[in-house]
């Protein structure tokens, strides 16, 4: 048995892509005025797109959104707006999610988040996502000034918890950022399979859910 499981943020804890998704769509709802030049599909499409799995600057997917569409800066700067005024209303965690963390901490297993990304934003997500209260370690990316796939960002959650990289798995959906990351620390990983990336080329564990996780600790 893992004396630590971590696990990457978005797209692992919480279906960012669906939350994206949602959110576009309200905006093409609540903007008809300014968007219903736009096939609702196409634009929520785009979006999802364009954010490319959150690595994308919100101000440049907006902006371009602005010109492939003929927008005015007023719409763009609201859309930008609207998006980090509403995104987090959108934040749900996974249905297995608060479960399965519940009883991995029961059974004795530390457990931590090492996520890229603002130091404000994600613990924003994370306290909303009710998984605060789980949690061991958080290490997020800005404020510790190294990003996944880097070593030493994984090390340093493990040093926080007091555990080798040995005994430790390391649970994500990115094959480059989590799961080559993970290796090269020296944990075990674990792909939680998506359609959001391809597979990873490396062999690791698949999981589909969560709960999968339980049986391979007891």
């Amino acid at each position: 048995m893992p004396k630590a499981i971590l696990f990457d943020l978005d797209g692992t804890l919480w279906d960012r892509t669906g939350a994206v998704r949602a959110l576009a769509t309200a905006q093409h709802e609540e903007l008809r005025d300014d968007l219903g030049h736009v096939p609702r599909q196409q634009y929520v499409d785009r979006i999802i797109s364009l954010d490319d799995n959150g690595r994308t600057d919100k101000t440049i997917l907006y902006q371009t959104i602005g010109v492939e569409f003929e927008l005015s800066e007023a719409v763009v700067a609201r859309l930008h707006a609207d998006f980090w005024a509403r995104l987090e209303s959108f934040t749900r965690p996974f249905p297995e999610v608060v479960d399965t963390l519940a009883r991995l901490r029961r059974s004795g297993v530390k457990l931590g988040i090492i996520t890229n990304g603002s130091t404000r934003v994600q613990e924003e997500k994370i306290r909303r996502l009710g998984l605060a209260e789980l949690l061991d370690v958080v290490v997020v990316s800005e404020r510790e000034g190294v990003r996944k796939p880097d070593a030493e960002i994984f090390h340093r959650a493990l040093e926080r918890l007091g555990v080798t990289p040995s005994d430790a798995w390391f649970v994500g959906d990115s094959p480059d950022a989590d799961i080559a990351g993970a290796i090269a620390a020296g944990l075990r990983p674990f792909w939680r399979a998506c359609t959001d990336w391809p597979p990873p080329t490396v062999a690791c564990d698949t999981i589909r859910s969560l709960h999968q996780l339980l049986p391979l600790i007891t």
